[in-house]
């Protein structure tokens, strides 16, 4: 999993203590602020989600392109590219038709997508940047990838279902659709749900326990789990979802393609963190610049209806989850190359 050259050690160590540092306090600040100032403005919700278009959000995904051919050879090669290239094409395009045919399928499918690639963002984040040792068998890794992803698309809806209920429509009502009368939304439905979520959060905790080696890194593991239950749990979904999305998700990504890039390695290895930063910039800009062209083709494709703040998000995330579909195969393809779940009788 990985390599293990002295230079790429040092690589991984930095850009965890990188990543653990860009999540951990941004989004801890925001638990106290949202205790003490109550009803924050929309603009300050709305902020993060806005900013994602450029600060690490969209590009993380932008790199695609790149990353699987360098995951596959150590190279960048035309046949990488024009494989992402048509994946995006085919996958994204049939998931976009389904925005149109039935928009409340394909927002539920877009929740359920983003609940295991978000899962398995974190997976590989646990194994390969911060190397604990007690995700080391397949359910484990399930485990993982459940409570890890169900973390922000779960707990948001027990803590603030009106809301949460209100995001899904700004999904679906561009389309024609509407969130009314989803059995997801009504307090039984989330009484079983935090009860069902809850168990399965103590027993992965429990059995990473058992099975840990090194405790140390089953705490890291089992303090990002606590900690994110109270943050989704108090802070307002779209501040607490679009700064998650850019500081805690995209970052760890953005650090996994680049320990694929052997310049970039060598670099952060004698701590030049600029060179990294910069070819990781100039390899997302062009892409980043294209789905932004693809956000706007789709709001005159809704025939520009969307007029508010939180509709613009609401069709944002549309743009997003149609781009997150080819990108969680690329980033299952990048967890097959790089042996991140260990499978059953191997």
């Amino acid at each position: 999993m990985g390599l293990d050259t002295v230079a790429d050690q040092t690589a991984r160590a930095a850009l965890g203590k990188a990543a653990a540092l860009l999540g951990w306090f941004p989004l801890a600040a925001l638990v106290p602020l949202s205790l003490l100032v109550g009803e924050l403005p929309a603009t300050v919700r709305y902020f993060p989600l806005v900013a994602s278009v450029v600060v690490f959000g969209m590009p993380h995904g932008a790199v695609d392109y790149v990353a699987l051919p360098r995951a596959r050879t150590g190279r960048v090669d035309l046949r990488g590219i024009f494989d992402v290239s048509v994946l995006y094409l085919v996958a994204g395009g049939a998931y976009l038709a389904l925005w149109f045919l039935v928009p409340a399928l394909a927002a539920a499918l877009f929740i359920v997508l983003t609940w295991f690639h978000w899962g398995q963002g974190d997976l590989y984040a646990l194994r390969d940047l911060f190397r604990t040792d007690h995700i080391d068998d397949f359910p484990q890794q399930a485990l993982t990838v459940v409570v890890r992803g169900g973390l922000p698309m779960l707990v948001p809806l027990l803590g603030f279902p009106a809301t949460y209920r209100a995001v899904v429509d700004t999904f679906v009502a561009p389309f024609g659709g509407s969130a009314t009368g989803w059995w997801l939304f009504e307090p039984r439905a989330r009484l079983v749900f935090a009860g069902i979520f809850g168990t399965i959060t103590i027993i992965a905790l429990a059995r990473g326990f058992a099975r840990a080696r090194d405790r140390r890194r089953w705490r890291l593991d089992a303090a990002e789990t606590t900690f994110l239950w109270v943050y989704f749990m108090l802070v307002p979904p779209i501040l607490a979802v679009g700064t998650y999305f850019c500081l805690w998700h995209s970052v760890r990504h953005i650090a996994r393609v680049v320990l694929l890039d052997e310049r970039s390695v060598d670099d952060l290895a004698g701590w030049r963190w600029l060179p990294p930063l910069g070819r990781f910039a100039l390899e997302a800009a062009v892409p980043t610049a294209l789905a932004l062209g693809f956000v706007g083709v789709l709001w005159w494709g809704t025939g520009g209806t969307v007029e508010t703040l939180a509709g613009a998000t609401g069709l944002y995330l549309v743009g997003i989850a149609v781009l997150t579909l080819p990108h969680t195969v690329v980033v299952t393809a990048l967890d097959r190359h790089q042996g991140i779940w260990t499978w059953p009788g191997r």
